[in-house]
């Protein structure tokens, strides 16, 4: 064979190439041979090719180099064959080898193209050692889901050893019920190709060799290698940690329940007004502690009146909880003494002033329903809004002050006339602030709500509920306690009549004579010598301590009769004990032993003191009872 018209390419070439005829004697070489293996060009040729193998594969090589000159087929570089050549030190490095075979007029030719992968397979190795101190089990698949690679970690997770795996589609270590689905998983993983995270929020399931399933968490990324896209995924073993979940859930649910409950206790459930049409709801918070500072509380002052409170403790957990039961309690106390709602106020600052870091925004009214009206004080509360009998909603002109805790700033009360049958609107900041919105417009949102739902139903119970519909479309998403309250105005009752005194002696036998004919044209003889007897004792005590105006008024309900003595002093009675030679002193232990109920109320004017007496067990006539409230001198 002449070498020349093969040298040139064979010296152009990148890898060392080697042409041996068909006995295995090296008949050319290039360039790279000699600096690949170490030999100069006059030690190789005409040598057996035997000198460039390591002594560990001379048995076997002249066989297979004897099979291959059978065949005559080309073997492409990287074929799965771990091989190594000699150099002339006696070091071996790892080689990829093409052969191809070349007839010639001499006989066969075979030329060897070799490659040094020593970097490459160091490379390798060193991947490879990083899979194996990889924490979590590690698999490599194809673009048609076959196992390519799997370290220790995987073998000890899933049970199977790793000739088992590979070559093996990667389901077999996914539970059989997700079968179905999940090549489509995968087929689209490798179109999108992005880097999916561990615990991207997915109920991910491994499947060991004998059958049984653990949760994992899987983290996806694409590799691109020149034989196209392989996917490496780490997996994570969670059973422990789920477990854990569990029981912290567990444990938070069972927390959360105590909270609710010890909250719930606190606000306690309001008993409904005798007389007046409400419904209320109260939500705690979805998110977090799941419980906060919200209250209400609906309050029969006596005499026909009834107070309305509403109020919401910033901040959320058994800390505001513990202020709102602190508040509730003390709200109530000093609403039942009849306190003005300016008042109560200031009470309740100089509690919240007490209590480190706290904000208090809380709205008392009070409603005289013989009056229609009602005295306002807001305490840095979202306006209230009320529906007057067309339907229309506005927010109640209100003076809003600070709200409690802040200083020793006066709270303003309004008093405002409003027709029967409106209705009012009070609700906490969790029903109309989002963290996107303006929560005037959220307000604006609500009127809105109040004003459809109202013009559809006169039923509160409806209203409220589709109030809250329009209002908070997600209920399992509440991030804040949610508290709604309607009340409707009740009518002014027909059967209610009143006579103004003077502050003289005389006015004790003109009042006593008022209430008789007023008793007898109502059909209620059987009260009159106690409401008589008791009505004279307190208008004694006004003549005596008090001024004028002096009023003497009565109510009919349907089932009590109330009975009330204003006067123009500021100074509440005081209960004390008469001695035997005393003529006075008796009033108020004759209220506690003869009424059903009594009670004192500041006013603008002065106090009112009032009392309750039960009607007898007869049904109402028609037609017995004076119209309006009328204010008229004694006959």
């Amino acid at each position: 064979m002449a070498e020349e018209p093969f040298r040139a390419l064979l010296e152009a070439a990148p890898d060392a190439m080697v042409i041996v005829d068909d006995t295995g004697i090296i008949r050319l070489v290039n360039a790279q041979t000699e600096a690949l293996f170490g030999h100069p060009r006059n030690e190789l040729l005409g040598r057996p090719i035997e000198m460039l193998v390591p002594e560990r594969f001379r048995t076997q090589h002249p066989g297979h180099r004897l099979g291959y000159s059978a065949n005559q087929q080309v073997r492409p570089m990287g074929a799965n064959l771990d091989l190594y050549g000699l150099r002339r030190d006696g070091a071996e490095f790892p080689v990829e080898i093409s052969i191809s075979p070349l007839q010639t007029p001499d006989g066969l030719l075979i030329s060897a193209a070799v490659r040094d992968v020593s970097e490459r397979k160091a490379a390798e190795a060193r991947f490879r050692a990083l899979l194996e101190a990889a924490p979590d089990a590690i698999v490599i698949v194809d673009d048609t889901g076959t196992i390519q690679l799997v370290n220790a970690q995987t073998e000890t997770l899933f049970a199977y050893r790793r000739e088992e795996l590979l070559g093996q589609q990667v389901e077999i270590l996914v539970p059989q019920r997700f079968h179905h689905h999940h090549p489509a998983h995968r087929h689209g993983y490798v179109d999108n190709r992005r880097v999916r995270p561990m615990g991207a929020g997915l109920e991910l399931y491994g499947l060991r060799r004998d059958g049984g399933e653990f949760p994992v968490e899987i983290s996806l990324s694409p590799l691109e290698t020149p034989d196209g896209t392989l996917v490496s995924a780490a997996i994570r073993d969670v059973t422990e940690r789920k477990k854990a979940e569990s029981q912290l859930a567990e444990l938070y649910e069972q927390q959360r329940h105590v909270a609710l409950t010890l909250q719930r206790s606190l606000m306690g459930s309001p008993a409904a007004l005798p007389g007046m049409d409400t419904s209320s709801r109260y939500f705690p918070a979805r998110q977090g502690p799941g419980v906060g500072g919200d209250w209400f509380d609906l309050i029969a002052l006596g005499g026909g009146r009834m107070g309305v409170l509403i109020g919401d403790v910033m901040g959320r957990g058994l800390e505001a909880a513990a202020v709102m039961g602190q508040l509730r309690s003390a709200s109530h106390a000093l609403a039942k003494t009849g306190m003005p709602p300016w008042q109560l106020m200031r009470a309740l600052d100089a509690v919240v002033s007490e209590l480190p870091d706290q904000l208090v925004t809380c709205c008392y009214l009070v409603l005289d329903p013989d009056e229609s009206a009602l005295t306002v004080c807001s305490a840095g509360h979202l306006p209230v809004l009320v529906v007057d009998p067309t339907g229309q909603v506005r927010r109640l002109p209100v003076d809003v002050s600070v709200p409690l805790g802040v200083g020793d700033i006066p709270h303003q009360e309004t008093r405002i006339t409003v027709p029967p049958g409106s209705v009012l609107a009070l609700y906490t900041d969790g029903l109309v602030e989002t963290p996107t919105s303006d929560i005037e417009l959220q307000i604006d949102a609500l009127a809105i709500a109040l004003e459809k739902a109202i013009a559809d139903t006169t039923c509160l119970e409806r209203t409220a509920d589709s109030v809250l519909t329009a209002l908070l479309p997600d209920p399992q998403d509440y991030s804040d306690d949610v508290t709604l309250l309607l009340a409707r105005i009740p009518p002014a009752p027909v059967t209610a009549v009143s006579a103004l005194l003077p502050a003289q002696p005389i006015s004790v036998r003109e009042g006593r004579q008022f209430l008789r004919r007023t008793l007898q044209d109502w059909h209620c003889e059987t009260l009159t010598d106690t409401a008589c007897l008791l009505a004279s004792e307190l208008l004694s005590n006004s003549v005596r301590h008090a001024c004028d105006p002096l009023r003497l008024r009565l109510r009919r309900t349907r089932d009590e009769l109330h009975i009330e003595v204003c006067d123009g002093s500021p100074v509440l009675p005081r209960a004390r004990t008469a001695g035997p030679d005393e003529e006075s002193g008796r009033g108020l232990a004759l209220l506690d032993q003869l009424a059903s109920t009594w009670g004192t109320l500041l006013t603008e004017e002065g106090k009112t003191v009032w009392f309750s007496l039960p009607l007898p067990n007869s049904p109402h006539r028609q037609g017995e009872s004076t119209s309006g409230d009328t204010s008229r001198p004694p006959e």
